[in-house]
């Protein structure tokens, strides 16, 4: 018996389902694109490949996070279907500094991704819009990876067959709105990069999947509602014990 309660209460505990803990926002709107406007805006994109890796801020609230999956967003121009292979990626705690170039590196690796679906298009405004630019959904599994209450970056760097990119469009509506957490290190230290027309900051999309970790009290109240099953169970196994007669 000793055994089954422990078997469930493990069950319990790391059956909870996944989920998305956290999203930098939206990447397209209510018809699928995502908009540049030519007169205020001229980045189509944030390059991230192999030579330049971007970075953007998060915070893991509540008692902590498991993370299981990260995703990401990003298209290659022309591209027909999914192009992307693989991601570099690393979380880093923000112990002093706004900089990932100065964090605390928790996890990181080189993980092969999968298609998560296909999202909309990175479009111009004017004067009419396009499909050249075909937006992806990119996941990628991690390792069981437990995060601490705090802020930490996610940095990545994409790799895929495409001609060109990847490119990482900006978080819907960030311009000048969001906390303009990105920054981009082209083999080197990371910097705050801005859109070269309007001068605006903007964020980066990304999405983090997993499960938060439970609260001391709720893992009790599971491990408790595990014993109540267990205890149940005996005194039917009893009752049924004590209505029975020997066989004839």
């Amino acid at each position: 018996m000793k055994h089954l309660f422990l078997a469930l209460g493990l069950t319990t505990v790391a059956g909870l389902a996944q989920a998305q803990l956290y999203s930098n926002g939206p990447v397209v709107n209510s018809e699928g694109q995502s908009v540049l406007s030519v007169v205020s805006q001229s980045t189509f994109g944030v390059v991230s490949n192999a030579d330049f890796t971007v970075a953007d801020n998060f915070v893991v609230t509540g008692p902590g996070w498991n993370v299981e999956k990260l995703d990401f967003f990003a298209y290659q121009t022309d591209s027909v279907g999914f192009t992307f292979t693989d991601v570099t990626w690393s979380i880093r705690r923000v112990d002093f500094g706004f900089n990932p170039g100065t964090a605390v590196t928790v996890a990181s690796g080189s993980t092969a991704v999968t298609n998560g679906g296909f999202v909309g298009f990175r479009v111009i405004a004017f004067p009419v819009p396009d499909a050249l630019r075909p937006i992806w959904r990119i996941s990628a599994d991690t390792p069981d990876l437990s995060l601490l209450p705090g802020e930490y970056f996610l940095t990545w760097a994409l790799a895929g067959t495409g001609n060109d990119g990847p490119v990482v469009p900006p978080v819907l509506g960030s311009y000048g709105i969001g906390d303009g957490g990105w920054q981009q290190a082209t083999g080197g230290s990371f910097i705050p990069v801005r859109d070269a027309r309007s001068l605006q900051s903007f964020d980066l999309p990304f999405e983090i999947q997993g499960s938060v970790v439970p609260e001391p009290a709720a893992v009790a109240m599971m491990l408790a509602g595990g014993l109540a099953v267990l205890t149940a169970a005996k005194l039917r196994r009893a009752r049924t014990g004590a209505g029975s007669s020997p066989a004839a």
